[in-house]
């Protein structure tokens, strides 16, 4: 039985609340969608950064595998974390938005997963992150990242919604409301029902459509190489399509496909 208790309320709670970091990995564990990102990676050994890397899940899969790895996130919380994670001890941590890194190295692969590209609520953040990623990016490298299709209703999908998260200290219920729907934004709540209190997680995603990104890419220098519409490698459907996976090399690499 939950106890109902008055909640304490954040904005984007569950990156900073380290009774959220704990559960965190349950709800966003191993998926289809870190398959994909792992093979962009292939067999060679490559220097690999990570955008948004919350807890370190696929920087621990590039390490295992003896890629020299880089993990970048905002919040201090998981990267203290992610600093714990099996591998932890062999990848660099760093914190840093994807608007504002600097490293002199470059690298590979860039990868920024989880939608993590729709946490860039303004044009600005969109295209300086772009300009960072061009910069940070070897001339035969790539860059890959997703953002959700814009033609689904996701409002409706997410209001509502519940499940139940098992993790080793019990039962979490993690429930989603959302606020507002409106011109390529929702604002969603997201509570974590602990046994001995609750806590709100307030987040805000933007959803702009492929030929928008496309722009903002082309714009910062760098040129879709592959669109698709799944983890599955099938091409992007702007009707159908969830997602939308952006594999991006710099330009001079224009070879298209999917878009």
């Amino acid at each position: 039985m939950f106890l109902r208790t008055e909640a304490v309320v954040m904005t984007d709670l569950h990156y900073e609340h380290p009774k959220l970091v704990d559960v965190y990995d349950l709800g966003n564990g191993w998926s289809q969608d870190r398959d994909f990102y792992l093979s962009l990676a292939g067999e060679t050994p490559k220097r690999i950064l990570d955008l948004g890397c919350g807890t370190g899940l696929l920087c621990n899969a590039y390490a295992e595998r003896g890629h020299l790895v880089t993990g970048v996130d905002p919040a201090a919380s998981m990267l203290e974390a992610a600093r714990k994670s099996r591998f932890g001890s062999k990848i660099e941590w760093v914190q840093a938005s994807a608007e504002s890194f600097q490293f002199d190295a470059k690298f590979d692969l860039i990868i920024m997963t989880g939608h993590a590209f729709q946490v860039l609520l303004d044009d600005p953040d969109v295209a300086s992150a772009f300009v960072r990623i061009r910069d940070h990016l070897r001339s035969e490298g790539l860059f890959a990242f997703e953002s959700r299709n814009p033609a689904i209703d996701w409002a409706r999908e997410w209001d509502g919604m519940q499940r139940e998260l098992q993790s080793p200290k019990g039962s979490v219920r993690e429930s989603f409301k959302v606020r507002s729907a409106r011109r390529e934004r929702i604002v969603f709540e997201t509570e974590y029902a602990f046994a001995d209190e609750r806590l709100v997680s307030v987040s805000e995603l933007r959803f702009m459509s492929s030929d928008r990104i496309t722009r903002h890419l082309i714009e910062a220098g760098l040129h879709v190489h592959e669109l698709l519409g799944d983890w599955d490698g099938s091409s992007f459907s702007p009707e159908r399509s969830r997602e939308m996976v952006f594999v991006v090399r710099p330009a001079g690499q224009e070879t298209v496909r999917g878009v």
